[in-house]
């Protein structure tokens, strides 16, 4: 098998999983609810013709990083926990075909999920009649952004056997990196310099507002490609481990 059909089996495997199970519809669902109220709220009792103003809600960073946690915190956990997860090293597929096939999996849901909204700038094309490029550069903002958290909560996952646990663990550890910058002006400096660097919270405001950055994409993309080497270090460093 060729690495990239065993990328493509990996990924079919991992999506029907969650298809098969009530999770994904669960989480579809109530993001879907939860989304939905925010827009009607900021935009359409506001009468706002753009979803802009929606996108630069924390609340709707907040709602997408619980999700996120959620969504990834079975990806390895699980399988740890069931035992399965000898499996993994005994078939004839790469390691890292595996983490990209899982990543890409979660990825595609956190992907419907954003899709669905995109019945909201359909509402306001009726009731508006204006779609602008701010929109489009915040959806490509909001996948962005997503991929940095999808990547987070594999990571989270693959270090510990509890779901729970991991899912815990990413939502800290994301909300941390988005509030950080918060609390950069209390230091000054090269420190504070750092901190907005890191935060996801200036990232993501920018990408919301409809603003690409090329610096911006280049640390989302970045981070996530980093998480996804990590991740495999860490499988593979037990693999070895258990002979």
């Amino acid at each position: 098998m060729g690495y990239l059909s065993s990328v493509v089996s990996v990924f079919k495997k991992e999506t029907k999983s969650y298809f098969n199970s009530p999770m994904a519809y669960i989480i579809l669902g109530l993001f879907m609810f939860m989304s939905s109220l925010l827009f009607y709220f900021f935009n359409l009792s506001n009468s706002l013709g753009t979803l802009v103003w929606m996108f630069q809600q924390p609340i709707f960073a907040l709602i997408l990083i619980m999700f996120c946690a959620i969504l990834t915190m079975r990806i390895y956990a699980e399988e740890r926990k069931n035992g399965t997860e000898v499996l993994l090293f005994t078939t004839p597929s790469k390691i890292s075909s595996i983490v990209i096939g899982k990543f890409l999996a979660a990825y595609f849901v956190f992907f419907v999920m954003v899709a669905l909204t995109l019945a909201y700038p359909l509402v306001i094309v009726i009731f508006k009649g204006t779609l602008t490029i701010q929109m489009l550069a915040g959806y490509i903002g909001l996948l962005l952004f997503g991929s940095c958290l999808i990547a987070i909560g594999m990571l989270c996952s693959a270090l510990t056997e509890s779901q729970i646990i991991a899912a815990i663990i990413s939502f800290i550890i994301m909300l941390f990196l988005f509030i950080v910058g918060s609390f950069a002006s209390i230091f000054g400096g090269v420190v504070t310099e750092v901190l907005r660097w890191v935060s996801l919270f200036y990232r993501f405001t920018d990408q919301s507002t409809g603003i690409l950055r090329l610096n911006t994409m280049v640390y989302f993309a970045s981070v996530t490609v980093s998480l996804i080497v990590i991740t495999f270090l860490v499988i593979e460093k037990r693999r070895w481990s258990q002979g």
